[in-house]
């Protein structure tokens, strides 16, 4: 599908207000069933964490566009990959307890579990930031049993499905678009979907993935008790870090 051809308007979600509302939402949910710091020690590593809270905001600060240009960080490949830089980062800082990391990929994104005492990787594809949140919301959405097994145990079709194809793709990936949608906007970046289908041989004009993602996103935003455990610790950090503020001075394109 053409992404020109985009007639949803993901920006709207989250307005100031309701970003507010939503992360204080998400303070009570997270520190209420303990999801930050389950481990022991808690009020240590909680003492860590809000002090990595700050050097992150900082360092998001220091590479919004508005900011580049006052630092070293000149063209937009190089906000790039100190972005994934940061992401990378909190992720592995936020999750360091379950073991499992965020890295780089110099192909296509793929999932690899734990073994032999090595923590699990999530890979995202070519250095890239939306690619990297989107590997996070499948990492988000895959319950324990899904994250032992390669790739999460899905099976993954290329461009140029069937229309049965397609339409489970879009079935299953309505929520972790969701999920890649609000952090994303968390972030101040502009979202949106992929059907991931470029090359289809039929008419996509008919799908309603883009309304169903929208309407997935407002659900979330409603009933974030409803996010997945570890998408409401990442959210919450996102909002925190990105959205509250000098840090939310500007946005991205």
């Amino acid at each position: 599908m053409d992404p020109v051809k985009n007639k949803v308007d993901f920006s709207n979600l989250l307005p100031f207000v309701k970003t507010k509302e939503l992360l204080q939402r998400l303070t009570n949910l997270t520190s209420n069933n303990n999801l930050l710091s389950p481990e022991s020690g808690s009020i240590r590593r909680n003492k860590y964490l809000n002090e990595c809270f700050k050097k992150w905001q900082d360092e998001w600060y220091s590479l919004l566009p508005s900011k580049a240009s006052d630092s070293t960080i000149q063209t937009s490949d190089d906000r790039e990959r100190a972005a994934t830089n940061w992401l990378i980062q909190l992720f592995n800082t936020l999750f360091a307890a379950q073991k499992v990391v965020l890295v780089r990929s110099e192909g296509e994104p793929e999932y690899f579990p734990a073994q032999n005492n090595e923590p699990a990787r999530i890979a995202f594809a070519h250095g890239f930031f939306a690619s990297a949140l989107h590997e996070l919301s499948h990492w988000c959405i895959a319950g324990d049993a899904r994250r032992r097994l390669p790739d999460f145990g899905y099976w993954y079709a290329p461009d140029g499905r069937s229309v049965a194809q397609q339409q489970a793709f879009e079935r299953v990936e309505i929520k972790p678009q969701a999920l890649e949608c609000l952090f994303t906007l968390a972030c101040g970046r502009s979202f949106q979907v992929s059907q991931d289908n470029l090359f289809a041989t039929f008419d996509t004009s008919s799908s309603t993935f883009e309304n169903d993602v929208y309407r997935q996103v407002e659900e979330y935003i409603a009933k974030p008790h409803t996010l997945p455990r570890d998408a409401k610790v990442l959210l919450h950090a996102l909002l925190t870090v990105c959205a509250t503020g000098d840090a939310n001075d500007g946005t991205w394109a």
